[in-house]
């Protein structure tokens, strides 16, 4: 599949970076979570992320960032997949699991512990957000802040172990109680879930938080270029601190506007609802802007990507026109599609001066530009209708 050759501003990055020599060969993500269908939004990523890695012979990796097995299911895993390889990509044999790297999750995990970096906090999710604060203002210093390390690690593994309730404890990253931005003042890193796993089934009791696993998943696969929406932006810090202090390799982190357009529903918590109180018949149905479902509407693959090419990337938000959707399915329809033509309530015509028996075979191209349609017969006798 040839892919577009614009250039926006990630891109102009790359190209730097592969100009510099800081690195050589280009590696991209798309790391979706399996806890729904993906909709028209999650296209421009993935135009993105695979563009971007053909378009530098590079590569991109599918991962599953399967870390909260109360939301996710292999079904949805079977339809993002068909969904990708239907808009014309394919990540080979680079198809990566969160859940695969556990094990070394909760080594490191262990390593900010023992550093002092990290502590296991029992206080609950809102009587935390007491103590975190406002960013205008400094947090307060939760009372399990100051555990010594193997307090902390004694904890840790009785988590692990699965002896606490959820929501006992969680573990956090010590960092800041009064940066000015809140996603630095000791954000939980790992919590209790008895949950079972899609993928690993019972093996854990403990799972990482996004944050926590999303940097050293890409650390792993040594993924060059992190590209992800703008809501990211205030997440970089700790994703960076989280790779520092582990001293792992730090992959960059992009960040662009997602793709918003008019009078359609872009949330998958509210497509879901929608999905899951039967107002609609599935998350393919054509009503919905999922990608299986405008699939099954009759858009075509080339015109939601050149619908993302048209829209291009930048860092400002803003709202897309549903006119260049259609446009965009307008346009691919026009060159690709046969013609015909239908009469859906015909009336009886007989030609008084056409002879009764001969039949004359007319020849009417499929394609009024395309030749290579071909063409179909058509009788044209003396009864008509």
């Amino acid at each position: 599949m040839a892919e577009e050759s614009s250039t926006h501003f990630i891109h102009e990055k790359i190209e730097a970076d592969l100009t510099s020599k800081k690195v050589t060969n280009i590696v991209t993500r798309f790391p979706p979570e399996p806890n729904g269908y993906l909709h028209i939004g999650h296209a421009k990523a993935i135009h993105l992320d695979f563009g971007t890695a053909l378009k530098y012979n590079g590569r991109c990796h599918l991962r599953f960032d399967d870390t909260n097995p109360e939301a996710e299911d292999l079904k949805y895993v079977k339809a993002i997949q068909e969904d990708i390889r239907w808009l014309g990509y394919d990540w080979g044999d680079h198809l990566y699991w969160a859940s695969s790297y556990f094990d070394k999750m909760e080594k490191y995990a262990r390593l900010l512990i023992e550093k002092g970096s990290a502590y296991v906090c029992n206080l609950s999710q809102e009587e935390f957000k007491s103590y975190r604060g406002i960013p205008t203002e400094k947090g307060l210093e939760p009372p399990s802040r100051n555990n010594t390390v193997e307090k902390n690690l004694e904890l840790f593994d009785q988590m692990k172990s699965g002896k606490f309730e959820e929501g006992a404890y969680v573990l956090r990253a010590r960092i800041d109680m009064s940066s000015p931005n809140l996603h630095l003042r000791d954000p939980a890193i790992y919590r209790i879930k008895h949950s079972k796993h899609h993928h690993t089934g019972d093996t854990y009791y403990i799972y990482p938080m996004y944050d926590f696993a999303h940097c050293i998943e890409d650390s792993i696969e040594g993924i060059t270029h992190s590209l992800c929406t703008l809501e990211f932006e205030v997440h970089r810090p700790l994703y960076e601190w989280i790779l520092k202090e582990l001293e792992l390799y730090c992959p960059q982190q992009i960040e662009f506007a997602r793709l918003n357009i008019s009078y359609m529903v872009m949330s998958k918590r509210k497509l879901l609802e929608l999905v899951e109180e039967n107002y609609v018949s599935g998350w393919d149905d054509p009503r919905l802007p999922t990608i299986s479902g405008m699939r099954r509407r009759g858009y075509t693959a080339k015109a939601i990507r050149n619908l993302c090419s048209q829209v291009g990337c930048t860092k400002f938000e803003s709202l897309t026109e549903i006119d260049l959707l259609e446009a965009c399915v307008r346009n691919d329809l026009n060159e690709t599609s046969k013609r015909a033509m239908a009469v859906l309530d015909p009336i009886r015509l007989i030609i008084e001066n056409f002879p009764e028996n001969k039949t004359e075979e007319l020849q009417i191209p499929n394609h009024p530009q395309d030749e290579s349609y071909g063409k179909r017969i058509v009788p044209f006798t003396k009864e008509c209708f």
